[in-house]
């Protein structure tokens, strides 16, 4: 029996893995019945399979908004209009570039559209630790939650970002050595005055947006579930789920969304780039993204208000929950299943769940009650000192991550002509990132230190399966 069934077969009552959804198993459909056969550059750019096509023209609406530029207002195209003042894109999908997963910036680039930098300063007063419950971090006074490198006419840019490399060397046990690259961000040319004195700074890559709809199905309960059952199993993995502000709402939740789990929903997740990333005012986020210390960011013309309606939000809400996973590959093969099992042994999957199933959405009927292949528990995990940021997102400390999702991870160089993973796009290859692991996943990584040749290249093969 292959390793990955014997995993489904395993999955307990937490993640809903009844006799049904097993005996309906199929390795290839990672994203259940919405999983896309399609393949090549535009994997990632899909709607769900089961999407009926009535409802495919929503999702090509919400397509045109993520994807065509948002321009300078006034304009006669007022319905994407009131980019910036102060911004890192234009559009989203020079971010999550075909849908896909970001870079930092190449050899020689100053600034790159689809990697950001965040800022916070610690909060040391009742007050300040109070406003972390309802914004998840206490921004820099001058420049905010994150550099904006782009402005309209009128303003100036933030800041430039440069980044650089420093050295960190693995040894596997057979004598081979691989060389990691740990990033140094630099801020050039600050336009609003200095930092904090304790300015915190993380860059973070855009990530995929395959699947998303279906991550935000799975039942709040389900990853509670999943967190008492690790921390019950006592092998040092205990995840928590991020504790999070839903705006909406007023009221707390389990985060899912961003590189700490620090959005509750799709809705405000993409509200919240598009007042952060392009200086675009929402229901959500009524207020342009300015501080005190920039008066001609407060003065400048805006696209109404909102500036993003909530017509047009709920267009890009169906497209982002429905964004398809391409086809699991290449499970049958040999050195696939060896990895598969390797994987296994090392206790990757207490992390990188295999099998979960979603709940019942009558709003989202094609998202509903769909076995699914994410690998992934959406929880935080300390992941150790190599990976520490020390910014913090609501509950999330410096050290603690969201587990990202592995499906896809076999189609980014098709779709993105790269290979950079983790949270700053530091690791060039699987392996790489594989090798930052610590924390939680310090067990695991040195089991992978301490295999063959052969047996990393198995492992690899798998992770380019999913």
């Amino acid at each position: 029996m292959p390793v990955f069934l014997l995993c489904s077969l395993l999955i307990s009552h937490s993640a809903n893995a009844n006799e049904a959804s097993v005996k309906s198993y199929n390795p290839a459909k990672s994203g259940g019945n919405t999983t896309t056969k399609t393949t090549g550059a535009n994997a990632f750019s899909q709607p769900a399979a089961n999407l009926p096509m009535l409802s495919r023209l929503d999702f090509s609406v919400g397509n045109s908004f993520f994807r065509n530029p948002w321009i300078i207002a006034p304009s006669t195209t007022d319905a994407r209009d009131g980019l910036g003042p102060l911004f890192n894109t234009n559009g989203c999908q020079n971010c999550h570039i075909k849908d896909g997963r970001g870079h930092p910036p190449r050899a020689g680039e100053i600034n790159s559209v689809s990697m950001l930098v965040r800022l916070s300063v610690p909060a040391m007063t009742p007050e300040e630790k109070m406003q972390l419950l309802r914004h998840g971090h206490l921004p820099e006074p001058n420049y905010g939650g994150q550099i904006q490198d782009f402005s309209i006419p009128g303003a100036e840019p933030e800041a430039k970002v440069k980044v650089t490399y420093s050295k960190v060397i693995e040894t596997f046990a057979d004598g081979t050595q691989v060389e990691l690259r740990k990033p140094v961000i630099e801020l050039k040319d600050l336009a609003y005055g200095n930092l904090h004195s304790d300015t915190r700074i993380s860059a973070r890559v855009a990530p995929p947006m395959i699947g998303l709809g279906l991550l935000e199905s799975i039942d709040a309960e389900t990853l509670l579930e999943i967190a008492d059952e690790q921390k019950k199993a006592g092998n040092g993995v205990s995840g928590r789920p991020n504790q999070v502000w839903d705006v909406e709402k007023q009221q707390t939740a389990v985060g899912r969304f961003g590189w700490k789990a620090s959005q509750p929903t799709l809705m405000q997740q993409n509200a919240a780039a598009f007042n952060g990333d392009l200086g675009l005012t929402s229901r959500i986020f009524p207020s342009e993204n300015c501080t005190s210390a920039q008066e001609s960011c407060q003065t400048l013309p805006d696209g109404g208000e909102p500036e993003v309606t909530d017509k047009v939000m709920k267009f890009v809400e169906f497209y982002s929950q429905h964004l398809a996973v391409p086809a699991r590959r290449y499970f049958d093969r040999p050195e696939v299943q060896r990895g598969e099992g390797l994987f296994a042994d090392a206790g990757c999957g207490s992390c990188h769940r295999p099998t979960i199933v979603t709940g019942v959405r009558s709003d989202r009927p094609a998202l509903s009650k769909q076995t699914i292949h994410p690998y992934t528990d959406l929880l935080l995990h300390d992941m150790g000192d190599g990976l520490a940021d020390e910014h913090g997102e609501f509950i999330a400390d410096g050290r603690e991550w969201r587990t990202p999702p592995l499906w896809g991870m076999g189609y980014t160089e098709e779709v993105n002509n790269h290979s950079f993973y983790l949270h700053d796009g530091r690791a060039r290859d699987e392996m790489e990132a594989i090798l930052w692991h610590g924390g939680e996943a310090e067990f695991s990584k040195k089991k992978v230190l301490k295999m063959s040749k052969q047996q990393r290249e198995d492992l690899v093969a798998f992770l380019k399966s999913l």
